[in-house]
């Protein structure tokens, strides 16, 4: 659920992929993957 707000967040530009806790990052890039907007991820490295 926290990865899911997350990663709304970074779509709505309300916070950076690089300030996403680490723990959060893998699930935060999954749903920013199945939005389509993975480029919003910068270079991570899943």
């Amino acid at each position: 659920m926290m990865a899911m707000l997350f990663a709304q967040r970074v779509i709505l530009g309300k916070t950076e992929f690089k300030d996403v806790p680490e723990s959060l990052k893998p699930a935060v890039y999954e749903h920013l993957v199945d939005s389509g907007v993975e480029f919003l991820a910068g270079d991570y490295q899943h």
